[in-house]
């Protein structure tokens, strides 16, 4: 009886680690210009304490320069929406999850009138806490 000595292989095979690295690359590739979505506006500068990380996630109205309203839940976030549907959509979710901490998100440069117009349609929709989105200032003094 002769026994053959097999010689241990010690290479790794590599390949189907980078097959899955490449499916993740091309996950994130997919997915990332999905993640930035929104209304871009200059928020005002304040020192602020911030949100309880605690804390459910938020309901976002954001104003804009001109005076649209945007509202971070719905079919289309990118889409300004008009005062009844916003009152309608606030109101359902409010109505459902009563803990929902709600924000409004103002550009700086949009008129004070239509902030507070917007603080009072989130008012006819049933919240009566809403607290005000700002960023902290730049402490370079420039």
């Amino acid at each position: 009886m002769s026994r053959k000595k097999h010689k241990l292989a010690s290479e790794i095979n590599i390949v189907p680690y980078i097959d899955v690295m490449l499916v993740l690359l091309v996950i994130f590739m997919i997915t990332a210009p999905l993640i930035q979505q929104g209304v871009e506006i200059d928020l005002p500068q304040a020192n602020a304490n911030p949100l309880q990380p605690d804390q459910r996630e938020p309901l976002v109205l954001t104003v804009s320069k001109s005076g649209d309203y945007y509202l971070n839940v719905g079919d289309n976030t990118r889409s300004p929406i008009d005062a009844e549907t916003l009152v309608q959509r606030v109101s359902v979710i409010i109505r459902t999850q009563p803990q929902t901490p709600v924000l409004v998100r103002g550009d700086q440069a949009v008129d004070y009138g239509k902030v507070t117009a917007a603080m009072v349609l989130l008012q006819n929709a049933g919240v009566d806490k809403v607290g005000l989105m700002t960023e902290q200032p730049d402490d370079t003094g420039g």
